[in-house]
This record gives structure tokens, sequence and C-alpha cells, in this order.
């Protein structure tokens, strides 16, 4: 894949037909993140908010993973959004920022992630120009378009003020944390992001981006729960972590060789 189709992501995700299934690694390891973006992964997120990247590893990562013909994205921590501009300059597709529960938080965003007009990013994407090949004057004039801001909704308050998020110039489309809706609705009782008022609240969230004309995009524990998200209309999921990915594909050859050998 081309650097043109790399950065041609946020022009699909933003396609009502787009339907995109993207691994998700925190483990720090650009190795790790390289060899799953040889499979069938329309992209790669970065989960900076509870995996252990830092900018240097993520934005070794970014690179491993365009090499590799994919759009990388990378998950933030809570309110960091200069990490935000410093990952776009590195080549990242698209930042998904935590815990933005209403209008003046997706405002914020918007800020460190978008040039003006519609934000107040900070010049310097150095690895995005070597990355993309555009020219100084090309980047500038395109970056609001090759790249998407997404925000989070996982509480309560952000549910409750989705359209006003929504509605903020430069918001390209949310993503739901299902746990933590879970949390959220239950009053701390479960984490059950399978529930079916969790289901009840993601079908919702879609309506509205479909109002607002954005796309929607959400967590999911495995490929089942993806392909039934994905089926609720959403255009970008992830099929679980790594980490369980990696347990169970261990768990699987450790039990096959056992059967095996006991002659089961």
């Amino acid at each position: 894949m081309s650097a043109a189709d790399i950065d041609g992501f946020a022009a699909r995700i933003r396609n009502d037909e787009s339907r995109m299934i993207s691994a998700w690694v925190g483990i720090p390891d650009p190795l790790l993140v390289n060899h799953l973006a040889q499979e069938a992964f329309d992209a790669v997120v970065l989960d900076m908010q509870h995996g252990m990247w830092d900018l240097p590893s993520a934005a070794a990562a970014v690179g491993h993973v365009r090499i590799a013909g994919k759009p990388a994205l990378a998950r933030i921590p809570v309110g960091d959004f200069a990490s935000a501009s410093r990952l776009l300059d590195a080549g990242a597709s698209g930042i998904i920022a935590p815990m933005i529960n209403s209008a003046e938080d997706a405002k914020a965003f918007v800020k460190a992630t978008k040039y003006p007009p519609v934000g107040e990013r900070s010049w310097g994407p150095s690895l995005a120009l070597n990355h993309t090949g555009l020219s100084a004057d090309d980047y500038l004039r395109t970056a609001n378009d090759l790249t998407v801001a997404i925000a989070m909704i996982e509480t309560r308050a952000a549910l409750e003020a989705i359209d006003d998020i929504l509605g903020v110039p430069g918001i390209d489309g949310i993503f739901i944390g299902p746990s933590d809706l879970s949390i959220a609705l239950s009053n701390g009782d479960q984490v059950a992001p399978n529930a079916a008022e969790i289901d009840s609240a993601m079908q919702h969230a879609v309506a509205r981006c479909g109002a607002h004309g954005k796309f929607a995009c959400a967590f999911a524990g495995d490929g089942e729960r993806a392909g039934e998200l994905l089926k609720f209309g959403f255009a970008f999921v992830i099929a679980g972590a790594e980490t369980a990915q990696l347990r169970s594909g261990a768990r699987k050859q450790i039990n096959a060789a056992r059967k095996i050998a006991s002659g089961g």
C-alpha cells in the first residue's frame, strides 16, 4: 500500500460504507506492532492510556505500521492533548481522546489536533512530511482532512452531551468505550460491556452520528462482538486487545498439544 492509500484512511472512515476492523496494542513494542500489521487488520491503534507506550516508542511504532501498509492511530492519555499533536507530527492517521465529556472538552481536543482555521495545532510535522511525501504547504492545506480526531464517549455525562460533542467542528467521529460506559451507567456496580443497556446506548450513539454526518467507532472484546457492532452500524471496531489475542492463541495451541499427547 502506498502513502497515498494509507493517508486515504480518513476519507474511508468518513464513508458511510466503511466497515473496518483494527488491532489494538498496549504492549510498547514496535516489533509486535509490525507483526500484527501484517495481518488483515485495516489499521492499528496504539493504546497510550492504559498501555505502556511513551512518545518515542509510539512514534517508532507509527513508522512500523505505515511501512506495513496500514494507518496507525493512537489513544492518548486523558487530557494529554500535547501528545496528540506530536503523534500527528509523527505520522499518525488519527487520535482517540478518552473522557471527552462535553463540548468544551471536544473543543480543547480539536484545538490541538487541527490546524487553523479549525484549531490551533502547532507546526512541526517532520515525520509526517517524510511519511506522506507531501510538501509543507500541501500538508498544511490537507492535514485536517487527512487525519481524524475521535472523541471517546464513555460516561453518563458524555452520552447526555453526545449531540453537543458531535456538533463541535473538527470532531470527526466518536469512539464508544463500553466497559467504562457500563460502569458509569450502573453507578459502579458492574463491568458489563455486552449488556442490553450498553447495546441500546451504542445504537443510540450510531444514530446520533448519522444525524451529524459523522462516524462511530467502538471497542469489542473479541471478533464475534466486533461483528455485532459492525452490524449496529459502527464504521471502525476493535476485535479485542493484543494481550487477549496472544493468550487465546497460546491457550489454543497448548490445549491442542496436550489433547494429542494424551491420545484425546
